[in-house]
């Protein structure tokens, strides 16, 4: 029989899509209150790639992303969606317009996957708990970034590519670190 070892801890990161840098300011905030501090994060990326979310939060609509410092268990993660959709209501009340200020999108970065949660089901994302699934979006090898068949097609670009392997090098160095 196979021993059974504990998983290692894991980076939170969080996607941020949103319309103006006010509403981004404000998510950091108050995720760091939440997760600690932030240790990198990326810069604004023009959010083109779909129109889904437009109807709720505009038609000019940007992603940054940060990874907190302080690392997590994985079994995290469906709480942290949870948590951060609860959030996104309580930017509603607070901004009022538009309809949708932000959307959040936490995830972990282990040293050989991102995997980002979400509450949308389909055929290749696995059941996490509290009706979350989680997605594995990026896989790093030794020769960079490996693109998967169900990869959003916003996260094929060089710029969030560079920022993962930033927050990779943390994390790897985090991990050296703790030994």
């Amino acid at each position: 029989m196979a021993e059974i070892k504990p998983y290692k801890p894991v980076k939170l990161v969080c996607g941020i899509i949103f319309s103006r840098e006010e509403i981004r300011n404000q998510a950091e905030v108050s995720l760091s209150e939440k997760f600690g501090p932030v240790d990198l994060a990326s810069s604004s990326f023009p959010f083109t790639y779909t129109d889904y979310y437009q109807p709720q939060m505009g038609s000019v609509l940007y992603r940054a992303f940060v990874s907190f410092a302080r690392l997590i268990q994985p079994e995290e993660l469906a709480g942290i969606k949870v948590w951060t959709n609860h959030l996104e209501d309580s930017f509603r009340l607070r901004f009022r317009t538009p309809a949708r200020p932000v959307n959040l999108d936490p995830g972990y970065l282990s040293a050989s996957a991102l995997v980002m949660a979400t509450a949308k089901d389909f055929s290749h994302r696995i059941p996490i708990g509290q009706g979350i699934y989680a997605h594995l979006e990026l896989l790093f090898t030794r020769k960079g970034v490996k693109l998967l068949d169900w990869t959003y097609p916003d996260f094929k670009q060089p710029g969030y590519q560079e920022f993962f392997l930033r927050v990779r090098e943390i994390y790897l160095r985090q991990l050296r670190d703790q030994s």
